[in-house]
């Protein structure tokens, strides 16, 4: 199985070169760290930056360059900061190419729910609904199962709803799977994983078809 690197050096296979992307709280931040060297990709942080760079080392710290996550970042030459209207003036007008998301379920029509669990304070929904209703193209980053061993890959979500039928491909710890009209299509399988591994982990409709061949890192 894969951890939080794994999942995020993963996704980084998805980006082309020219691509803008917003990186979600949490997993997704990760990618920033594994772009392909040589690929030019511009990523966007919702609180208002442009071209930010991976996590610093102890020694680059600024506490003033942070990401929507509140993590501090770096930049890279080029990159301009501006407030939170223009920012999502970006994101609703579908000037994002990608963005990558972490969720806490999502189900087998590319609905995904991950910004409130009932009973839990939170401090509001932040910018997710706006990126779901405008990206171009949405990759979710999850573990493919919770604390408990319950799926997160659903037929129907049971938290509340962030967007409806937006979810193009997922990434778990087990497997990358595309969502089509006909559920998880599985696609690669996490080294050491097994297509019963991920069957036993899946509650959605899975549409397994060929050899699945191993994910490439």
């Amino acid at each position: 199985m894969l951890d939080k690197n794994g999942i995020a050096k993963r996704i980084a296979r998805e980006l082309k070169d020219g691509y803008y992307v917003n990186l979600g709280i949490g997993v997704p931040t990760l990618v920033a760290n594994y772009i392909p060297e040589g690929m030019h990709v511009t990523l966007q942080s919702e609180n208002g930056l442009l071209g930010m760079g991976p996590f610093p080392y102890e020694h680059e710290v600024d506490a003033d360059l942070i990401n929507a996550g509140k993590q501090t970042v770096t930049t890279l030459p080029g990159s301009s900061f501006f407030d939170s209207a223009t920012s999502f003036g970006m994101i609703r007008s579908g000037r994002v190419d990608l963005t990558v998301l972490g969720a806490m379920e999502i189900n087998d029509r590319g609905d995904i729910a991950n910004w409130k669990i009932p009973g839990k304070m939170v401090k509001g929904m932040g910018g997710a609904m706006d990126l779901v209703a405008s990206a171009q193209n949405i990759i979710v980053a999850m573990m493919h199962t919770n604390k408990a061993g319950e799926s997160k890959l659903l037929k129907e979500c049971t938290l509340p709803i962030t967007g409806l039928g937006c979810v193009k491909k997922v990434v778990t710890d087990l497997c990358v799977m595309d969502i089509t009209e006909r559920g998880f299509e599985l696609r690669e399988l996490a080294p050491g994983v097994s297509v019963e591994d991920v069957k036993k982990a899946t509650d959605g409709r899975l549409v397994i078809e060929g050899e699945i061949r191993q994910m490439e890192l």
